[in-house]
């Protein structure tokens, strides 16, 4: 346990094919906006049907169908073949957002010439590896269209960066850190004036050009930086992937990954996926870990296969779910961050994480039934618990398992330098998450 496991040499192409996969997933998925755009190309193009919560639904079981909310969280199921009051809900949970930086609705700033962006830390990025890179825009943009709105999502290539001030100016940057102060420190730069950007307004200017519209009809936006360098793989026999958002896209494309390709299976109970929206930002958000997402369409999918809210509570008390977020593995230079007994590897297989103080919901029932599934999977697991004297982060778990009174358990891929720019992962890890997680979703 806790060890890196070869690869299985029958598996070794597809794992490959689908560490590929995940490679253009993650280059995609600049940000929530465009992950769930790619996630819903997905489940159409694997016959799941688009139900709107405005309207009345009426399901049938095994069929197939998902709900999109606000552009930035989906819940996707398949229907079971039993009713959901005898063999509940089977669910997977994964975020679509990624610490980084949010541009603010006035971010022009004019200093000797040259244009930069005020912007917003957006959850707990590692601030000081998105400078001296190249750094692209991308969103949404809200735009007055034959007397309404309409969303347009727009994604610009490498045009901004943060440059570092020279050693000479900061001659203690190596032996105490960069320490960066967001207001004043962290404006990426989009141009200067005398190369004919505007002094106020670059950014709409940019967006109207681009989307091929006047500027006033501009509403409003909703941009982020990303790192626009796509994925890679890296190793001397590639056993590693670098990419921006790996946290927690990666578990989304599991998530996705394993419900779409037992979709074939019949199965007694309801699986879900569930892609929620602001878990870095603490998830009280419409389409938040906290909202009515997750349990009314629950509630609302057992009404259209015909129960009744009885029928929903029942369905819960025969539920179970794994919250998908990944993990920290060993890391060879910061050996003592992690307790000895409960340090992850990479490339050694899904980990499993608890605390005591249920910052993870894990527990030793909802374990063993994730333990079951790698099992079933014939994929190896992992364990991880904080250092005792180490304070842990949190995930959709516990908030969940509160408000839907179901067993949790919190997994993750290992990773190295999470809520980096640019993270790294292992290239295997990929195949073992998404056969634990589709063995988990089959019961």
């Amino acid at each position: 346990m806790n060890e890196q496991a070869p690869l299985d040499p029958s598996v070794r192409e597809p794992a490959a094919a689908l560490a590929e996969d995940l490679c253009a997933f993650l280059q995609e998925g600049c940000c929530n906006f465009f992950a769930v755009r790619e996630i819903v190309k997905r489940l159409e193009e694997a016959g799941f049907r688009r139900l709107d919560e405005g309207c009345p639904w009426s399901l049938s079981p095994g069929e197939r169908g998902f709900v999109e909310r606000h552009g930035t969280a989906v819940l996707a199921f398949i229907a079971g073949t039993e009713p959901c009051a005898q063999a509940g809900f089977r669910l997977v949970g994964a975020h679509t957002d990624s610490p980084g930086f949010k541009v603010k609705p006035l971010p022009e700033k004019v200093t000797k010439g040259v244009v930069h962006l005020g912007v917003e830390v957006y959850g707990g990025p590692i601030q000081a590896t998105w400078t001296d890179r190249d750094l692209g825009l991308c969103g949404r943009v809200v735009i007055e269209h034959d007397g309404g709105v309409q969303v347009r999502l727009f994604r610009s290539g490498p045009i901004l960066c943060m440059p570092n001030v020279a050693i000479h100016q900061n001659r203690e940057v190596n032996d105490k850190g960069l320490a960066l102060n967001p207001q004043t420190q962290l404006t990426p730069v989009l141009g200067t004036v005398a190369g004919g950007l505007p002094e106020k307004e670059a950014v709409r200017s940019l967006l109207a050009a681009d989307l091929a519209i006047a500027p006033e009809s501009i509403l409003d936006f909703d941009l982020f930086l990303y790192d626009p360098q796509p994925p890679s793989f890296a190793g001397a026999n590639r056993e590693y992937l670098r990419s921006g958002r790996f946290d927690d896209l990666g578990m989304c494309h599991a998530g996705l990954q394993a419900l779409i390709a037992g979709a074939g299976t019949p199965a007694a109970a309801t699986r879900v996926a569930v892609f929620v929206d602001a878990e870095e930002v603490g998830s009280e958000t419409p389409q938040g870990a906290r909202s009515t997402l997750l349990p009314h369409t629950l509630e609302r999918l057992v009404l259209a296969l015909g129960g009744d809210r009885a029928d929903y509570l029942a369905a819960l008390s025969r539920s179970v779910m794994v919250s998908a977020d990944n993990a920290h593995a060993h890391h060879p230079g910061y050996g003592d961050k992690l307790d000895p007994e409960h340090a992850p590897v990479l490339n050694g297989g899904p980990v499993l994480k608890a605390h005591a103080g249920r910052k993870y919901a894990t527990d030793a029932a909802s374990a063993a039934l994730f333990i079951q599934a790698c099992r079933r999977a014939g994929v190896p697991h992992q364990r991880f618990v904080n250092r005792s004297d180490v304070t842990s982060g949190g995930t959709i778990g516990s908030m969940t398992a509160a408000q839907l009174g179901i067993p949790v358990v919190d997994v993750g891929s290992p990773q190295w330098a999470m809520h980096s720019a640019r993270e790294t992962f292992g290239a295997w890890d990929p195949w073992y998450m998404t056969g634990a997680l589709g063995a988990f979703l089959l019961g």
